[in-house]
């Protein structure tokens, strides 16, 4: 399971299928509605929230706006896509975000050169409008891989 906290616009169309199926097996998780994957790292950030589906339905929401605009048919009724006043913005590192943007860019490396390259002209990577950056180094719930 990724849940990526880079903007969803650098995912290729797999990457952006493969983050929709994960969180959307995240919010099942988080809404106690699945035995699996209850202890995965990912999830640590919004456990650690007031109201985790709520969160967790306000990074679907962004999600689904991505593939609004590239024209996909991701299903919204399978979120709980609103403005709550309970959703705050989840704090992410901005070392995490430079790991993850390394990470992903591994990935297209191989998988997809064309968005590889697109992304490698990005001055300031996005985050997903969730997320809000703050100083420090890689997340602790973070499995490196070294490349």
């Amino acid at each position: 399971m990724r849940l990526w906290s880079i903007h969803p616009v650098y995912l290729d169309p797999q990457g952006l299928v493969a983050a929709w199926r994960e969180a959307l097996l995240a919010k099942k998780v988080l809404e106690g509605k699945t035995r699996g994957y209850t202890h995965h790292p990912q999830l640590a950030r919004f456990l650690a929230c007031r109201n985790p589906v709520d969160e967790i339905n306000a990074y679907l929401g962004e999600l689904y706006k991505e593939a609004l605009v590239r024209n996909y048919r991701f299903n919204r009724e399978k979120i709980a896509y609103r403005q709550h006043p309970d959703v705050q913005p989840v704090l992410v590192t901005d070392g995490q975000v430079d790991y993850e943007f390394r990470f992903l860019q591994e990935k297209l490396k191989k998988r997809n050169r064309r968005k590889y390259e697109e992304n490698s002209s990005s001055a300031v990577i996005r985050v997903n409008g969730l997320f809000s950056v703050i100083d420090g180094g890689i997340a602790d719930w973070e499995k490196v891989k070294i490349f």
